[in-house]
């Protein structure tokens, strides 16, 4: 069996975890160790209290996240943090996460893996964060309707549509998770339907007004995919089996 200090070596470089600047909340990589010794992987997107106590009882002792357990910053061993931490603790259950770093993986992000999923083929890269390229790019000769319906298909759940832009799509820009606040970056990259996963109200009629298809397909729903692809890989790479914990937020 792998060891947990080969695990974390090989996904700190393969994400390039400690180049990818991220939010302060992040704490991407190992953010609660084990004993040593990996022998099934959990993934999810959330690393909550019921997504650690299903791990707990799935028998995982690596639980890979895409959110990790400080987002909130420092905060008292109190109450539900508590709970949270003894349970992993007195499971043996190691905690990896990867926010940024993931979702941008050419191979396993979220971004390729919604973008493949769609059936499309990126052209290129926008939405500048700190010197890193956030989204993805598809050039397209497709209807509005049917990029709806292919990406309700492709995470399993209802697309909420505001239809600013043309009904003839041209150009598509993707961000998974929450980029509904950068409505605006799309028109920089000239794009006229932009996918992301939720955003503030006043994202919608600004979409409208700068003449923008604005696509939500759900924060959880678009981030599904970069922790399955990383659990399956780290699987097939050492022989062990793996899970998905399914636990959404409806956001």
């Amino acid at each position: 069996m792998p060891s947990l200090h080969e695990i974390v070596t090989f996904l700190d470089a393969e994400l390039r975890t400690a180049e990818i600047p991220d939010y302060s909340g992040a704490v991407n990589g190992l953010q609660l160790e084990n004993g040593g010794a990996v022998t099934r992987i959990a993934a999810a997107v959330d690393a909550s209290l019921p997504v650690v106590e299903k791990a707990v009882a799935a028998g995982a002792d690596l639980l890979l996240v895409h959110h990790g357990m400080f987002w909130q910053g420092a905060q008292p061993l109190t109450r539900a943090f508590y709970r949270k931490i003894k349970a992993a603790m007195d499971a043996g259950l190691a905690i990896y996460s990867s926010h940024l770093p993931l979702d941008v993986h050419p191979q396993m992000g979220n971004n390729a893996l919604l973008l493949k999923a769609l059936g499309l083929t990126k052209s290129g890269t926008f939405f500048d964060w700190k010197g890193l390229q956030l989204g993805l790019l598809a050039e397209v000769e497709i209807s509005r309707e049917t990029l709806v319906e292919k990406l309700a298909s492709a995470v399993g759940g209802p697309v909420h549509l505001c239809p600013g832009g043309p009904e003839r799509l041209r150009k598509i820009g993707l961000v998974t998770g929450g980029a509904g606040a950068e409505v605006a970056s799309c028109t920089a990259a000239g794009v006229d339907t932009f996918i992301t996963g939720e955003g503030p109200h006043w994202s919608y009629p600004l979409a409208e007004e700068l003449g923008i298809n604005l696509l939500y397909a759900g924060h959880y729903a678009t981030e599904t995919f970069g922790v399955k692809a990383l659990a399956a890989r780290l699987a097939g790479d050492h022989g062990i089996p793996w899970s998905f914990i399914d636990h959404p937020t409806g956001l």
